[in-house]
């Protein structure tokens, strides 16, 4: 690991504890054999898995169930150059047991869009990392 005044690698509860700031992150997956990024809503469970709601039928779903895929979520100010970025690495499944999808559907994010063959889809939190650049004014 490297040292760089400014910036700073930030340990797992710190990514976490920045991850629960913000409404908006995005999957990144494979989508027929090439690279994709969609930006969804979400929210952490207790044992800090991402979570996600959406439709059934959706191609997310279809790509992303039982296959290991990054989340990210970043804030950033770009007049004072700083913010972060924190990504977490894990299998996506698709949520299937009765009660824990009921558990987790009063608990988990609220879709955006109204679906009514909603399912929720968890990110295990196999590996979580993140960084954080404090910036300085007007550094040209």
């Amino acid at each position: 690991m490297f040292h760089v005044e400014g910036f700073r690698v930030l340990d797992p509860q710190g990514c976490l504890r920045l991850l629960a700031k913000v409404p908006v992150g995005r999957v990144v997956y494979t989508r027929q054999a090439l690279p994709a990024v969609l930006p969804v809503n979400f929210s952490l469970d207790a044992d800090s898995s991402v979570l996600l709601r959406t439709s059934a039928g959706s191609g997310l779903v279809r790509a992303i169930d039982g296959v290991v895929v990054a989340f990210e979520a970043d804030e950033f100010d770009a007049a004072t150059r700083s913010g972060w970025s924190v990504v977490v690495t894990g299998r996506a499944t698709v949520v299937t047991d009765p009660a824990e999808h009921e558990r987790l559907s009063r608990i988990g994010p609220r879709s955006w869009v109204v679906t009514r063959d909603d399912v929720i889809v968890r990110i295990d939190s196999e590996m979580i990392t993140g960084r954080e650049i404090t910036g300085t004014r007007g550094a040209d």
